[in-house]
């Protein structure tokens, strides 16, 4: 277990797929939520991200793909620099997004919510289509029905497939278990486990901080806008400094 300082980061990350380096941004002018947050996540991993409440985990993903402004540092996509791109630009080049809440379109269809997915590429939708079905074969046997109709757990399935129709190489998913009951938490861990399998990089954030570490390749540790620890998954879950710091933080917020 490392703390993970600037230094430590770069020559860690060598080429990473994605980096995020000294990353500053926030939502109000001149006060911000991240203050020199570094990550990176090399092909095929899956990366998680826990912390407490307010310490910047959904906004580092929305700093990645443009939805919040970068005022300090890099984000790059295979060596090239993506600060502040758009959602519009990172799509066609491989990155992928899942919101944590409105992430369907309620009164489309299933498979409208799929077509929306190639919106950019419509002749890709029956060989995407037939992809996703693979994974999550209830988006198949359900296709007809209106997203908004759906149970929350299926809900983030339509998102995830969505996300999938563009064949991305990042898949962004922000707090992919939030208000599902334990059972579709579960499938919800399963479905991000197989997504990964296909070769799909997956940087998460997650409020199931121990699901999270046991499914991950690598987990950072997120306190009040800055890296605090990194490592394998496995040895952040015991590890008494991330503990403490995590548990500790939490409290305080509260």
């Amino acid at each position: 277990m490392e703390v993970c300082s600037r230094e430590g980061h770069v020559a860690a990350a060598g080429e990473a797929l994605l980096r995020a380096d000294e990353i500053v941004a926030g939502y109000i002018p001149g006060v911000s939520i991240l203050n020199g947050t570094d990550l990176y996540a090399d092909e095929g991993e899956l990366v998680g991200i826990i912390g407490p409440n307010g310490a910047g985990k959904s906004t580092l993903l929305k700093a990645i793909f443009g939805l919040v402004g970068v005022r300090s540092g890099t984000v790059t996509l295979r060596g090239e620099e993506i600060t502040n791109h758009k959602a519009h630009q990172l799509v066609p080049r491989g990155v992928g997004f899942v919101p944590q809440s409105n992430n369907v379109f309620p009164s489309l269809t299933v498979h409208e919510n799929l077509e929306m997915g190639v919106f950019l590429r419509p002749e890709k939708f029956k060989e995407r289509f037939d992809f996703v079905a693979e994974l999550f074969p209830m988006l198949a046997e359900r296709r007809a029905q209106r997203a908004g109709s759906l149970s929350g757990g299926e809900r983030q399935m339509v998102a995830m497939g969505r996300a999938l129709m563009m064949e991305p190489s990042v898949l962004l998913l922000d707090e992919p278990s939030a208000g599902l009951s334990p059972t579709m938490q579960d499938e919800v861990f399963f479905n991000t486990k197989q997504i990964n399998a296909t070769g799909v990089t997956v940087v998460m954030v997650e409020q199931n901080a121990r699901r999270c570490l046991q499914i991950c390749d690598r987990g950072y540790v997120l306190d009040q806008g800055r890296s605090a620890y990194t490592g394998p998954g496995a040895r952040l879950i015991d590890d008494p400094k991330v503990v403490e710091l995590y548990l500790g933080t939490l409290g305080r917020t509260r």
